[in-house]
């Protein structure tokens, strides 16, 4: 997706943001380019500025909808609707970051437990599990915030579904990797640029 395809993804889910929290209402995208017409997963993620503490995400990992209304119902999820924060408050609009990230289609892994290591790369995959009716996502740029390794990455992966910690060791017990492509506000409402995740 070009840069100006990634403003418009920004500034739409700040704009699906504002309009909810203020008037009650999901926003309808309008001059939206062909890119964002396109059926892609994506996640909208709010940081508290300037420390940048997650303040919410939600998103699709499937291409479920076109990328704009999928935007739109993320970022108000998001905003209002992850479950580990409370909503957000309109005093908050203009201390937190708006970043969205489109992804891939997540792709198997059909590797032996003890090569999903080496099947996987910090900085460059996101990681979905999937074990009996369990399931948990970490987008790519977790794991570099975070500082962790190929294991550490998929330890915390089974823990984000209320797994143990070695449950990828488990044959029964499956991955996928996906990448994303990562559009962020410099500072509240400010300018858009492009991340890459970087170890």
């Amino acid at each position: 997706m070009n840069a100006e395809a990634g403003r418009f993804a920004v500034r739409l889910a700040r704009r699906a943001i504002e309009e909810y929290l203020l008037k009650g209402t999901k926003l309808r995208p309008e001059g939206v380019p062909e890119e964002l017409r396109e059926e892609k997963g994506v996640f909208v993620t709010l940081k508290t500025y300037p420390d940048m503490a997650l303040r919410g995400c939600i998103g699709y990992p499937e291409p479920v909808m076109p990328l704009a209304e999928a935007i739109v119902e993320t970022a108000v999820s998001s905003a209002f609707g992850d479950p580990r924060f409370p909503p957000l408050k309109r005093e908050e609009l203009g201390k937190v970051v708006v970043e969205v990230t489109v992804l891939t289609p997540p792709e198997p892994i059909n590797t032996a437990p003890s090569e999903l290591p080496k099947a996987i790369k910090v900085g460059r995959d996101g990681l979905i599990v999937r074990c009996g009716y369990r399931s948990g996502l970490l987008l790519p740029q977790v794991p570099v915030e975070w500082g962790w390794d190929e294991v550490e990455f998929l330890s915390h992966t089974c823990m984000k579904a209320g797994l143990q910690p070695d449950c990828w060791k488990r044959p029964e017990c499956r991955f996928y990797r996906f990448q994303g492509q990562i559009f962020t506000e410099v500072c509240p409402s400010g300018n858009v640029v492009e991340e890459t995740p970087k170890r």
